[in-house]
């Protein structure tokens, strides 16, 4: 750890320690990204990562400031999860009497709380989440393709 002009101090280990945290977020997103990509979703490869390492670095440097015990970080959850819900929201489209997006919105919520839970050092969660959002998408997509007739041309 050094101290700049002007930069406070620089912790090289805890850098190194954020770079893996943000890999590992990346790492656990990425097979949902390609999920929702395969499906021509508004939401796909470069979306779901960067929700990830936002929310992972947000929690971070929430830590950092404000302590890992701080009462504080209730409020920055909420922030999270309800700025998350506003990116979701622009995903959702309502085309005539029919609505998509909506696993999609799902899904960038599902993210940014893998990335936050990588964030606190709470690795289990995030791949428990990260594994049961993937089989969730991948396996009723596949059901549901099989009972969804194909549609007629016009």
């Amino acid at each position: 750890m050094f101290t700049g002009i002007g930069l406070g101090t620089f912790d090289a280990a805890f850098m190194l320690q954020t770079l893996v945290r943000m890999l590992v977020a990346v790492a656990l997103t990425l097979p949902i990204a390609r999920e929702r990509e395969m499906h021509d979703v508004s939401a796909g490869l470069r979306t779901f990562p960067i929700v990830a390492v936002g929310a992972c670095g947000l929690i971070v440097l929430a830590r950092s400031v404000l302590g890992a015990k701080s009462d504080n970080q209730t409020h920055v959850l909420q922030g999270l999860v309800t700025g998350i819900g506003f990116i979701g929201g622009g995903a959702i489209i309502k085309a005539n009497d029919r609505v998509h997006g909506t696993a999609t919105a799902a899904s960038i919520w599902a993210t940014a709380i893998i990335g936050a839970a990588v964030g606190y050092q709470e690795t289990e969660i995030a791949v428990v989440l990260a594994a049961v959002t993937f089989v969730t998408l991948r396996a009723v997509g596949a059901v549901e393709s099989k009972q969804t007739p194909p549609t007629q041309p016009r």
